[in-house]
């Protein structure tokens, strides 16, 4: 890894939705429609979803409605309908943003559920749904890798300072989706050559969002699918539409549009530098930093700001960002030298 600040080529801001009580995939009635919910999955999005547009298709069965809308063109958006037109549905997108326009669209892309709920928040039947998602969406993702869509396994070294890697509790979320990171061990002494003192291995899938998600839109678009630009300010304009059945899939747009008090953002800001063919793995750790190399760059982040709506860019925190990397990633000799 080079790192150093004559090398950043763009820095982007993400608002990531964001509930400590984790996802929303329920059914509703609004007038005479019936609107299921997908959203809030904070660091998640591209992570799980596939497995809560699963989730969703689900709720949608019981229903016995087949005309459809969904709302929203994200990651979310894209794959439920994507999911419904499996099944034989005709879902129509409505959305006010496309990619490359789309929060989606700034995300790094790393297939890792984080940042998706609190701890102390979740319940039993939310852990239920989240396990299986997380595996639907693994399994169709692992379909999909490939060139094609941007989709590739990598190495993921999790890294620390100041705390040893255990094996998760049993019965946690944790433990429900180890068997989705192949390869896990602990590397000890000579084996870590991080600039830290702890590192663990384990093999997961990135994806690129600019090449994957323009691939779900094709896919949509081929399968007979329309999409409409229309922005929706509240639940109540969603009466216009003539689809007695409606997805939601709008993210922190669900703030507003439904009144979720707990939906709030956690904003991410990312310093891409010059791509680096040769870097062929992914880290996260020590603390909030992590790298992801893709084509159109190498992916540094590390902060997250709950409750901040700006998506501007914060100087200091690039500074930060590119600091700690370079410690990480300096050679053996610098290292010692430094020291």
């Amino acid at each position: 890894m080079n790192v150093s600040a004559d090398r950043l080529i763009r820095t982007t801001v993400g608002l990531r939705p964001f509930r400590p009580s984790g996802f929303v995939v329920r059914s509703e009635k609004l007038g005479d429609k019936v609107v299921i919910h997908n959203y809030g999955h904070g660091g998640g999005g591209i992570t799980l979803s596939w497995g809560t547009a699963q989730l969703a298709a689900d709720e949608a069965a019981k229903t016995g409605l087949r005309d459809c809308a969904v709302i929203g063109c994200g990651v979310i958006g894209l794959c439920t309908a994507r999911i419904l037109q499996q099944r034989g549905y005709e879902p129509v997108i409505y959305a006010k943003e496309m990619p490359p326009n789309t929060t989606s669209n700034v995300a790094g892309g790393l297939w890792d559920p984080v940042t998706v709920f609190d701890d102390e928040n979740v319940t039993p039947g939310f852990l239920s749904q989240f396990i299986d998602a997380a595996h639907f969406a693994h399994r169709r993702y692992q379909l999909l890798a490939g060139d094609e869509y941007g989709v590739r396994w990598l190495p993921l070294y999790n890294l620390s300072d100041d705390k040893q890697f255990r094996a998760p509790q049993p019965g946690g979320a944790s433990a429900g989706i180890e068997d989705l990171f192949p390869e896990a061990r602990i590397l000890a002494g000579a084996e870590n050559p991080f600039a830290c003192k702890y590192a663990r291995h384990r093999d997961t899938l990135l994806i690129e969002p600019s090449i994957y998600l323009d691939k779900l839109v094709r896919d949509f678009l081929l399968s007979g699918g329309k999409i409409r630009i229309r922005n929706f300010t509240t639940a109540s304009d969603l009466n216009d539409l003539t689809q007695p059945l409606l997805f939601n899939c709008t993210g922190l747009g669900a703030k507003a549009l439904f009144n979720d008090p707990e939906l709030t953002p956690i904003k991410g800001q990312l310093a891409f530098l010059l791509p680096q063919p040769e870097v062929n793995y992914c880290t996260v750790g020590p603390g909030d930093i992590y790298m992801f190399p893709r084509h159109d760059g190498i992916v540094l982040g590390g902060s997250h700001e709950r409750g901040v709506w700006s998506t501007d860019p914060e100087p200091d925190v690039s500074r930060r960002i590119l600091s700690e990397s370079a410690a990480l990633f300096q050679l053996p000799s610098k290292r010692s030298h430094a020291r």
